[in-house]
């Protein structure tokens, strides 16, 4: 079996665990949540909740490391845009770009999905009443975005130290957000674990597929 094939199976094989844990969690040791709401995994979530109230404080860091995220999304769609503009053509567009985007997609589509499929609420009342909250959707954007832009920033930042420090900053930013998601009060711990392993099935797919262009 070729390299290529063993890492698209490796891929699959990521997604599996992540759909074989969000099935534990909507139906391993549920319990009640917030409102008489069900909650899987309830014994160890309700002990991490006593340990992470809500603090505003990382609940707002988040939430604009989540506009950055966005941000980074916006100035690839320029890139690419420039590209087209200038080359006048589909074509002339990098292929790492049209994969990024297709990308992008993805990720939105599993927002969607988990907007409709609901496996548990959020711990806590904001301002919509009760909340989707698995998988951590900034969890998983700040991984696939900031953890892409890890590695598309490899191709087209050429002076290093430059490109040290923006590869820099897209970790800091990821393990802020990650971290600050659960420390905020806003999630079950099991929703901060389910979007680290949905994001690492699709990151993984993302640098399968950059390296197979």
């Amino acid at each position: 079996m070729d390299t290529k094939k063993k890492n698209w199976i490796t891929t699959v094989v990521l997604f599996c665990v992540f759909v074989a844990y969000t099935a534990v969690v909507k139906f391993v040791d549920v319990g009640f949540g917030l409102e008489g709401t069900e909650l899987g995994l309830s014994t160890i979530n309700h002990a991490c909740e006593k340990m992470f109230p809500f603090k505003s404080f990382w609940y707002d860091l988040t939430e604009y490391l989540g506009y950055a995220a966005l941000g980074v999304c916006l100035a690839f769609a320029l890139l690419g845009l420039v590209q087209l503009i200038k080359g006048r053509s589909l074509k002339k567009v990098d292929k790492e770009i049209w994969i990024l985007a297709g990308f992008y997609v993805i990720v939105i589509a599993f927002y969607a999905l988990f907007e409709k499929l609901i496996i548990n609420y959020r711990p806590v009342i904001l301002d919509e009443g009760l909340e989707a909250s698995y998988p951590s959707s900034h969890t998983v954007l700040a991984a696939c975005v900031y953890i892409s832009a890890f590695f598309m920033f490899m191709k087209y930042v050429k002076n290093k130290t430059l490109l040290a420090c923006l590869q820099g900053l897209c970790v800091l930013a990821a393990v802020l957000t990650i971290v600050g998601r659960l420390f905020s009060g806003v999630h079950w711990v099991s929703d901060i674990v389910g979007g680290l392993l949905l994001s690492a099935a699709l990151i993984h797919g993302f640098l399968v597929a950059i390296k197979a262009k």
